[in-house]
């Protein structure tokens, strides 16, 4: 059951809110989100040249925006795993280390995904 109060165009306007703050506590603390980000505003123009079809174009920004996605839930995973404590756990280092390796998939599936139809428009 949802929060009382909390219902209707209210949530949506306060899930916005907290999206907001999740991206804004993200870009203030963690580099490698501001290097995604950046990255990402760069690839933007250049994946609308590049795509042939909007399909194209759809998956070379999708791509880019899942790394942003993977990154933000990676560094959740690790604030969630700081602020219960800082001595060393095998499983917080398992919980982290998944979440690194994460972010490490979404930035091959990233590179596949750009070098694949970079291949095709240049290449092919």
């Amino acid at each position: 059951m949802g929060k009382p109060g909390n219902t209707g165009i209210l949530r949506v306007i306060r899930a916005t809110q907290y999206s907001a703050q999740g991206l804004a506590q993200a870009w203030r603390h963690e580099a490698a989100f501001r290097q995604e980000i950046i990255a990402t505003i760069v690839l933007l123009p250049v994946a609308l040249w590049l795509g042939q079809s909007m399909v194209e174009k759809v998956i070379l920004i999708g791509a880019c925006v899942m790394v942003l996605m993977v990154e933000l839930l990676n560094s959740g995973i690790e604030a969630a795993v700081d602020r219960h404590g800082e001595e060393r756990h095998e499983l917080s280092g398992r919980a982290k280390d998944m979440g690194s390796a994460a972010v490490m998939l979404s930035l091959v599936l990233w590179l596949l995904v750009w070098g694949t139809i970079a291949w095709e428009r240049f290449v092919s």
